[in-house]
């Protein structure tokens, strides 16, 4: 996938190095990377390294769960389990806020009722009713949580957007592992506009993404990280052909 490797040769050639207090492990990183992908021939799914695909739909039919706990995902993923405490509960799932995002009104008494917002269902029913609307967006992050959470959402809000027949869906993520993380992120939220586009009537469109801190895990020799690198694994996928994506 073009787009993808060219991503990795901006990090590689532009990055800086930043030593990570948190990981221990540094990064060769860049600020404010943006690519596109057209979705409405092909699926972007990597050539030059294997994604687990049957992981990405799982991992994305969690998110449309809305549950707050990976024992169901466990079965078909272990990446999240770092996170989750010994039951299974994960106080970020991102699904849990796609679909039950809290939030306070008060009512005609002045009492402060605590009601959910399901965001899928609402921009579902935008798509469907009013798409045009520029107000299509999901987000992770709330704030009360994510500021005390161990791993606070990353890719944290999305916004939909509908050209002529066509449903586009933009990404923003603050933080981005391009050798691990991303690949996963590309064919997830791929996935979602496809499944978003289907139930609404659209196509799918383009997929775009900004990626604020795009960073590539370097341990520098004699560190005791070496384990950690990525750097090494990226430059043999850049010597890769790329080949035909799905459709």
């Amino acid at each position: 996938m073009k787009e993808y490797l060219d991503l990795v040769k901006l990090v590689m050639d532009k990055g800086e190095y930043k030593h990570n207090e948190r990981t221990g492990v540094g990064t060769i990183s860049y600020f404010g990377a943006n690519y596109k992908v057209d979705l409405s021939k092909k699926y972007p799914l990597l050539t030059t390294k294997k994604v687990n695909f049957n992981a990405v739909i799982h991992e994305l039919l969690w998110y449309l769960s809305g549950e707050d706990h990976i024992r169901n995902l466990r079965k078909h993923t272990k990446i999240w389990d770092a996170w989750a405490d010994d039951e299974g509960n994960l106080e970020t799932a991102y699904g849990h806020f796609w679909r039950k995002f809290p939030s306070a009104k008060k009512d005609s008494a002045g009492n402060w009722q605590v009601k959910e917002i399901d965001q899928i269902q609402y921009v579902i029913d935008t798509l469907k009713n009013d798409p045009s609307s520029r107000r299509m967006v999901v987000t992770a992050w709330e704030p009360g949580n994510a500021t005390v959470s161990k791993l606070p959402p990353c890719h944290y809000t999305y916004v939909f957007n509908v050209q002529k027949d066509r449903l586009n869906c933009h990404l923003t993520q603050r933080s981005a592992d391009i050798a691990l993380g991303v690949p996963f992120n590309i064919a997830c939220y791929a996935a979602l506009t496809q499944i978003m586009a289907q139930e609404t009537g659209f196509k799918a469109g383009e997929f775009s993404h900004t990626l604020v801190d795009a960073h590539i895990y370097h341990a520098k020799p004699g560190s005791g990280m070496e384990e950690y690198d990525h750097l090494e694994g990226l430059k043999m996928q850049l010597e890769r052909e790329p080949r035909e994506l799905p459709t």
